[in-house]
């Protein structure tokens, strides 16, 4: 019960209310002609600019009008050779009328340069001179002006005609009156008025309504009704059982009605106190002070708990401020405590749903499954997958053998690290798990648990019924243990050896790992004896966060295979060893994308001999990263050997690749794969000379380190990428010094998303000019220390060659006279050369070979024959010519009387081919250094000579 004193300082603030209500009914007929004045105002100013508005849109359609027409007449096909006719107006009359009649304009006329018309809507004007400027549209083009004249205001455009030379033919011009768009005007008056008419009517008719509407929502009632009904509501304000707070914008308490006040222990004259003065529970504060909509918000008041609604007083048109509503719940706080753990249950799903899969990586995926549900779920969770799953194959449990990989657990009572959130890969098994944090979904930890025993990782399982991990991979459903002591007790009446309970773990819930209806392993949660037992509801949680996971590991597993495929392919197709070759010490490195989920890449390289000691350099790069990328490098650097194999020039070579390329793409179906950005750059060194040749389409060009540090990169010509044709390729040449370096290298080793090309050639220039002597392998590491971003996210092929140069000593020169006796001679030069070099059992078969390829350079050739033995690692004789056309065998008939050298050029000689120069050719043999026997498996030399013939040059 309130005392006299309470209840008038309760009644205070309603006398307020009730002032302010009894001026509502006089207030609501004033506001009726406040608004009709306001819609006569509105109407009359709208309809004044209206008018304004359509007189200028009247001016500017008849400019339109009047130039589109006289344009379109003026390029009207015909309209010159009528011009140019002996009687234009007999042509142009008729067109001009029909025109005029049809775009609503009032004349076209034609006239000629000089101002004569040929067409008048009055027939008695035609042949007179027109009146008024027009030569300003000889230098200014069409024009349109409007002026006032006998009738009325006229708008007229002016268009002159030229012929194809450019000549003027004559003009157009088109006038059309004001007035006669006047009457358009007129004709949509009465619409607007009857618009603005009906606009008042309707407000009006509005207005009467809303003060008819408010008349019947108040009964007709006056103040001193509205006044009794007040105070009734008032009265039922106060009676009901749940409490109201009504506050301002300040957050200040204007009313509160005797449940709140009960509720929330407040006492009398609090009124205009702010809420954070009251003395509530700050997170009551919090709730009744918030600027949203608060919705059945739970808030502590003393030992109560109180539902808390809060809505904004202001949302149709009232004062700015908010009203509460307060419920006591308190019986409701053993279901809010249930509703609590639903509701973290839901955010353990969405973080495992953010969390796991994160990569394509099996392991880690695994790992991401254990943490997530430690501390927040159990304890300690441990899972085991079939060795195959690793692999990337399908697994096929139980026969399969399972391995632990991944062990998360809480810390330990003795301040272990916890296991969680480490990549299993990290340790060779996890933490002893210990006690975890104090918030679990659905329970709340009593204290420390004990430590339990570390499961290590990658250690080798096996399960067995009626182990719950057998039981589950064999039902393919989860299992429930909550008291693992019996557990313990059965398996062993059953006669099971196998370990399932560590010291101080007390329940477990196992669940198989499953995806598209196979079984990749099982994972186990477990939870200590002091975090009490896992029910029904954990094991549905669990079902849920394994069934989720096991669909990224599985796609982590399909990854793996599809990865290993696609690398195993790459690495087949690059060279597994340098070749053999005298030219250059090479020396290469080739790494593969570092970033997620990158996949295998374009990149090769490849060193390949070539006739003469020399060598060629690859360094290829096709965009992309996927098993279709592997496999056009694959295709690419086959084609660059076949290529290379017909000894072509390095511009040549890349311009038959090119073309392959584009046939290759031609020929693909609508839904495959094409190659694109496809870049190579190719490089061929002569040791004998020094002489290097340059070629790239696309793809960067080298680094040249001079043999005294100096670093540098050579101008090469740069063509577009393979496959786009249409442009010649070019190529540079250098001679270089013995001891030089060229660094041939692909773009990801000098650009990626993080930096650009410059910056990583100047990275590259300041890495080699810091290696001045280094060995190729040296330069090879340096590089990489130096300029390898830490995470690349493009392959990288790295190829390092440092020049040799042939000893002199070993190569011998000759100029050969046209002249057949010169024959012997170069023979027994080549004989005495031979005996030098401590080659004279190859002595008889280079003759031989000289003397058949100077004899036919002699015979069918041009140009100065030059001769040239090299000693390396074989004997090779080269015979240049300034002829084009290349010797081939073939079968010699039995009536030919010779024809039959090249034949034996090719059966002592290990290899022979012809080589095209910028003019002229070469033909070269290599012959091994230790002279062997001609094999002739029992057939006479003149029976395979008698086969075999060789033609002209």
């Amino acid at each position: 019960m309130h005392t006299n004193a309470q209840q008038a300082a309760h009644s205070a603030p309603r006398r307020g209310h009730r002032h302010r209500l009894l001026g509502l009914s006089s207030l609501a007929g004033q506001l009726m002609w406040v608004q009709l004045g306001l819609v006569v105002v509105l109407v009359g100013v709208t309809v004044l600019a209206l008018v304004l508005q359509s007189r200028t849109a009247i001016l500017r359609e008849a400019e339109h009008r009047s130039r589109a027409v006289a344009e379109t007449f003026a390029q009207a096909p015909g309209i010159v050779p009528a011009l140019d006719s002996s009687d234009p107006s007999a042509v142009l009359q008729p067109w001009a009328e029909r025109v005029r009649r049809k775009a609503g304009v009032d004349a076209v006329v034609v006239f000629s340069p000089k101002g004569i018309r040929y067409t008048h809507p009055d027939p008695k004007l035609i042949g007179k001179h027109v009146v008024g400027p027009y030569k300003p549209s000889l230098t200014h083009g069409a024009f349109t002006r409007t002026a006032k004249v006998s009738t009325g205001v006229t708008v007229v455009s002016i268009v002159s005609v030229t012929r194809n030379d450019g000549s003027v033919a004559g003009f157009v011009s088109v006038g059309i009156t004001v007035k006669r768009l006047h009457s358009t005007e007129a004709a949509q008056l009465p619409v607007l008025l009857g618009g603005a008419a009906g606009a008042f009517l309707l407000s009006a008719g509005a207005t009467l309504l809303v003060g008819r509407r408010l008349r019947r929502q108040t009964h007709g009632l006056g103040p001193v009704e509205l006044t009794r009904m007040y105070e009734h509501h008032d009265a039922v304000l106060h009676a009901v059982r749940e409490g109201v707070l009504i506050m301002d914008a300040d957050h200040r308490l204007l009313m509160a009605n005797d449940e709140a006040r009960r509720l929330l222990g407040l006492g009398p004259g609090r009124e205009g106190e702010r809420i954070t003065d009251l003395g509530m529970d700050r997170r009551t504060v919090d709730l009744l002070t918030a600027d949203h909509v608060v919705s059945d918000a739970v808030g502590p008041a003393g030992d109560r708990l109180l539902a808390i609604n809060i809505r904004p007083t202001d949302a149709s048109g009232g004062p700015a401020g908010s009203v509460a509503t307060l419920r006591d719940t308190t019986e409701l706080r053993a279901l809010s405590g249930r509703a609590e753990a639903a509701r973290e249950r839901l955010r353990l799903l969405h973080d495992a749903g953010a969390r796991v899969g994160t990569t394509l990586d099996v392991r880690r995926t695994v790992q991401e499954m254990a943490d997530v549900a430690v501390p927040r779920f159990a304890d300690l969770v441990t899972v085991e997958l079939a060795d195959r799953v690793m692999r990337g194959d399908e697994p096929s449990l139980p026969s399969d053998l399972l391995r632990r990989m991944a062990v998360s657990a809480g810390a330990s009572p003795g301040g272990g690290t916890s296991a969680a959130g480490r990549s299993a890969g990290e340790d060779s098994a996890a933490v002893a798990p210990g006690a975890p944090g104090a918030h679990r979904t659905g329970r709340v930890h009593q204290g420390p648990a004990p430590s339990v025993h570390p499961f290590p990782v990658d250690e080798s399982v096996s399960y067995s019924l009626p182990a719950p991990q057998a039981q589950a991979m064999a039902t393919h459903q989860a299992v429930l243990e909550a008291d693992l002591a019996g557990l313990e007790a059965r398996l062993e009446e059953s006669g099971y050896d196998g370990r399932i309970r560590e010291p101080g773990l007390g329940s477990l819930i196992t669940v198989p790992v499953m995806a598209r209806g196979v079984v990749l392993g099982v994972a186990n949660f477990w939870r200590h004896q002091a975090s009490g037992p896992f029910d029904e509801d954990d094991l549905s949680l669990a079902e849920e966060l394994v069934g989720r996971a096991g669909i990224s590991i599985d796609n982590a597993r399909r990854f793996t295979r599809e990865h290993t495929t696609a690398v195993t392919l790459q690495r087949s197709l690059l060279p597994g060893a340098l070749p053999h070759q005298e030219a250059v010490d090479a020396a290469y490195r080739y790494l593969p994308a570092q970033a997620e989920q990158a996949g295998v890449g374009g990149d090769w390289f490849d060193v390949i001999p070539l006739p003469g000691a020399r060598v060629a350099l690859v360094v290829g790069d096709v965009v992309g990263h996927s098993l279709h990328a592997a496999a056009t490098m694959g295709r690419l650097q086959t084609a660059v050997q076949s290529f290379s194999a017909l000894d072509l020039p390095p511009d040549e070579l890349l311009g038959c690749l090119d073309e392959l390329v584009t046939k290759i793409d031609d020929n693909v179906g609508p839904d495959a794969d094409r190659i694109s950005g496809a870049t190579c750059l190719y490089v061929i060194y002569d040791p004998a000379s020094g002489h290097c040749t340059i070629a790239t389409n696309g793809h960067p060009g080298p680094a040249l380190v001079q043999p005294d540090g100096t670093v540098s990169f050579p101008d090469i010509p740069i063509s577009p990428p393979l496959g786009l044709g249409g442009e010649p390729f070019e190529k540079a040449e250098l001679d270089l010094p013995e001891g030089s370096r060229l660094v041939l290298f692909t773009n990801g080793l000098v650009a990626d998303r993080h930096r650009d090309f410059d910056t990583g050639i100047e990275q590259l220039r300041q890495a080699l000019t810091g290696l001045p002597d280094a060995t190729p392998e040296e330069t090879c590491q340096g590089i990489l220390d130096a300029v390898l971003p830490p995470h690349p996210s493009d392959d990288i092929a790295l190829l390092v060659a440092r020049t040799r140069r042939l000893d002199v000593e070993h190569i011998a020169e000759w100029t050969v006279d046209r002249d057949p006796a010169a024959v012997a001679h170069i023979r027994t030069e080549a004989v005495g050369r031979l005996a030098a070099w401590g080659l004279e059992e190859l002595g008889y078969a280079t003759e031989l070979i000289l003397s058949e390829l100077v004899t036919n350079a002699i015979r069918y050739s041009t140009g100065p024959i030059q001769v040239r033995l090299m000693r390396t690692r074989s004997l090779i004789c080269e015979v240049a010519d300034g002829s084009t056309t290349a010797p081939h065998l073939r079968r010699a008939a039995t009536t030919d009387e010779g024809g039959r050298g090249l034949y034996l050029v090719s059966r002592f000689a290990q290899r022979w081919g012809t080589r095209y120069l910028d003019r002229g050719k070469i033909v070269w043999t290599e012959q091994s250094l230790v002279a062997e026997a001609l094999p002739v498996n029992g057939v006479t030399d003149d029976a395979l000579l008698d086969q075999w013939d060789d033609t002209g040059w």
